[in-house]
């Protein structure tokens, strides 16, 4: 069987996720099998992984596809078995093991997770086949002792599959004396015992600054330190999963190419824009809700959403559907992206229901097409072609609808030898359901040519691979790795 350790954070957005990709990295380069898992992600981030046994591909966090290149092996829905994906304030869809189990409002999920264990449970024991080790990411805190009863994500999962646990503080955010303290302090003896010391992320500076801080926690808590890590500036490069951090990239460094993205209520998939902020010549401007798109953008793209007829009211709440028009009437180039694409077109229809009460709801008329949402949610990795600049785009299809109309004429790619998407008479609007076509370095490079600068000079995939390198050489130099690796069991 394999050895496995855990990382579980003070609080949510510690940078776990890039932690478990860092270690991940690490232990590769030792040679060794490993695997990264997560019984319980809550994002509308997803990525698409094998469906074992099965034709199609099913759904997991965007964050466990990033550990698994980080490990070098192909993502697997066992890899994160249970994913909500929030579709409202109070609700969100539940993704088991790939495969859309339902929906729950918060209050009734918690119902839920005692059923969904065996879930969680049967993927740990499926990954476990061939594999050395095993690195798990917790989801939140599980200082949230309120939730511990039915706890799926963090020690309820620990202490069933008997993992020991690691601590990650943020002192970016102030506080993580007390935050690591503290967990300790209201810890019950169960879950407690699990914890077999704690790291520090996030530091900025001299990190012999914090040896008294150390030592403190140490006094007390009994925990061991396995060290302190800098500020990891590769994480950039690498896809976020929350959407918190969209507020840390609302405004960028100026450059040749201004390209702003609404920030709709259920964004999702936004990593889509990753290459595009990775380009020397392009800043890209996340456009929080109550602030007008910028006026000197040259390309507006509209990302995918859980949930597009919510969104698309949102848009016009927001008045970016007059910014939008003004934008076009400068000549501005805009594009939309799954959900994105949906609301360029003249209406959108869900006469099922499937997002909420709100059946129907007119697009922004960009693009002469329609959609109507249907019940079966189309889920696949897909090899694609550019029709505008016949180049090689691949990438992955998740979205419910049917999107029709005479724009779909001028389609934006072939995929598996079939038309996706719509272009405008004039050729600066078009639509797609294809999730990572900015990711081809050709692609990205003619059509960024077509909007007068230079681009796709860079390898994408390689820069993500070489970050990935960056942090685990990073961790290596700053944690104790041999005693985290020995901590596992």
């Amino acid at each position: 069987m394999a050895k496995a350790i855990m990382l579980q954070g003070t609080g949510s957005d510690v940078g776990k996720t890039v932690l478990v990709a860092g270690l991940c990295r690490a232990a590769r380069n030792r040679g060794l099998s490993v695997r990264p898992f997560k019984p319980q992600n809550m994002s509308n981030n997803a990525a698409v992984a094998d469906m074992p046994g099965e034709a199609g591909g099913g759904e997991i966090g965007r964050a466990q596809w990033l550990q698994a290149i980080a490990c070098g092996v192909k993502p697997s829905i066992h890899m994160n078995p249970v994913l909500l994906k929030p579709q409202s304030d109070i609700g969100s869809q539940v993704v088991v093991q790939g495969k859309v189990f339902g929906h729950a409002r918060a209050r009734d999920y918690q119902e839920l997770k005692p059923k969904l264990m065996g879930a969680v449970l049967d993927s740990w024991e499926k990954l476990e086949e061939g594999a050395d080790l095993i690195i798990v990411e917790g989801a939140g805190s599980p200082a949230e002792i309120n939730l511990r009863p039915r706890d799926i994500a963090n020690m309820g999962f620990a202490t069933r599959a008997d993992v020991p646990v690691i601590l990650v503080g943020d002192i970016d955010r102030g506080g993580v004396i007390a935050s690591v303290a503290g967990t300790h302090l209201i810890l019950p003896e169960e879950d407690r015992r699990m914890i077999v010391g704690y790291l520090i992320n996030k530091f900025r500076g001299d990190a012999s600054l914090f040896d008294e801080g150390i030592a403190a926690i140490e006094r007390f808590t009994g925990w061991r330190s396995f060290g302190v890590v800098p500020w990891l500036k590769a994480a950039a490069l690498l896809p976020s999963e929350d959407s918190v951090v969209l507020e840390r990239l609302a405004t960028g460094e100026k450059r040749a190419l201004k390209v702003a993205v609404p920030m709709l209520g259920r964004i999702a998939n936004f990593d889509d824009l990753d290459p595009l902020r990775a380009e020397p010549q392009v800043e890209v401007v996340f456009v929080p809700p109550g602030q007008r798109l910028p006026e000197d953008a040259g390309l507006v793209v509209i990302p995918g959403s859980k949930s597009t007829i919510s969104d698309l009211m949102l848009f016009r709440q927001n008045g970016w559907d007059r910014d939008l028009d003004a934008h076009r009437r400068r000549g501005g180039h805009v594009v939309g992206i799954c959900g994105g694409y949906q609301m360029l077109g003249r209406v959108v229809r869900d006469p099922h229901g499937i997002e909420g009460s709100v059946t129907e709801a007119e697009g922004l008329g960009l693009l002469d097409v329609e959609t109507v949402m249907e019940p079966e949610k189309t889920v696949r990795n897909v090899e694609a072609r550019s029709v505008r600049f016949d180049e090689p785009l691949s990438g992955y299809e998740i979205h419910l609808g049917r999107t029709i109309g005479p724009d779909c004429s001028r389609p934006t790619a072939v995929i598996n030898g079939v038309d996706d998407g719509a272009t405008s008479a004039d050729g600066k609007v078009f639509g797609t359901y294809l999730h990572g076509l900015f990711g081809a370095d050709g692609f990205r490079g003619r059509f960024l040519e077509g909007l007068g600068i230079r681009g796709g000079g860079i390898d994408y995939r390689a820069e993500v691979e070489r970050a990935l390198d960056e942090i685990a050489e990073h961790l290596e130099r700053h944690l104790d790795c041999d005693a985290i690796f020995a901590a596992a069991r």
